[in-house]
């Protein structure tokens, strides 16, 4: 992927871009993690296994977000409407632990869903497809986030957000589809096929990780929704890709092996599951 690509998307989709934002001089600051054969877009961010061009369009895949006056924007402003009563909970603080994308942090949000730590040390080839599907899932949301600009819940309510720090990137960025729901349902989908075994942990985790945008007061209902279908398209769009699937194929055997061991996850799981308990239905 070209440094041009990154510069422009950093006005369509500022979370991510405030994560891989590229300076003038990208093109001499790239370098490439030897180990793994992967270009960085800036030290310590990788990019993705698809190219710019063959990325899912999230214009062609989505319908236009819920118009003002429709049962779908009622179910909107609902469910924003209980997700506020959240703020100070245990569930808003996990939220925005979820917004963080940066590794290793990132690496640590479905390490109780899979029942193992994921670190770059014990999981390195899972830990790598987490890496670099940041980008493939994040990009895929460019399309349909320029075409509708929707706006945020906390523009329209005027309502705190759980990461105030990203407020200036997320006022210029369309809301619909959300890019970190997208994000977490293809890891939620990637580590379901590595471990069936804790595929319905790791999928109601996907869902969860979405939500936290919502509880966040940073995505709608709807945003979230569209967020899961256009990561799914990713997903289907990265089997076709043979690094993907060599890399998928390296993290299986890595977590059945690493299972053995009897190593538990590092977070406070207890602590997650109880967070979790909210409902914001």
């Amino acid at each position: 992927m070209n440094c041009m690509y990154y510069k422009t998307v950093r006005w369509l989709f500022p979370v991510l871009a405030s994560i891989i934002l590229i300076s003038a001089g990208c093109s001499q600051n790239r370098s490439q993690n030897k180990s793994a054969r992967v270009y960085e877009i800036r030290p310590g961010i990788l990019s993705g296994y698809l190219k710019p061009e063959v990325l899912p369009n999230s214009v062609a895949l989505l319908p236009p977000p819920p118009a003002t006056g429709s049962a779908a924007y009622a179910l909107d402003q609902e469910v924003n409407r209980k997700s506020l009563a959240l703020r100070g909970t245990n569930r808003w603080a996990l939220a925005a632990a979820d917004a963080d994308l940066m590794f290793p942090r990132a690496a640590d949000a479905f390490s109780c869903a899979l029942g193992l730590p994921i670190t770059e040390t014990h999981t390195p080839h899972l830990y790598m497809l987490l890496r670099r599907t940041v980008a493939d899932a994040g990009f895929s949301t460019y399309n349909a986030k320029k075409q509708y600009q929707r706006k945020r819940p906390f523009i329209v309510n005027e309502q705190p957000i759980c990461t105030p720090d990203s407020r200036e990137f997320l006022v210029a960025n369309g809301s619909y589809p959300s890019g970190h729901a997208a994000i977490g349902w293809v890891w939620a989908l990637i580590l379901g096929e590595i471990a069936p075994e804790q595929a319905d942990a790791i999928f109601a985790r996907g869902r969860s990780f979405g939500e936290s945008r919502i509880i966040c007061n940073v995505h709608w209902y709807s945003d979230v929704v569209a967020g899961r279908f256009i990561g799914a398209a990713a997903v289907a769009r990265l089997h076709a890709e043979p690094g993907f699937r060599a890399e998928l194929e390296a993290a299986k055997a890595e977590v059945a092996n690493f299972r053995t061991k009897g190593y538990k996850p590092l977070r406070d799981c207890r602590s997650e599951a109880d967070a979790l308990q909210y409902d914001i239905y």
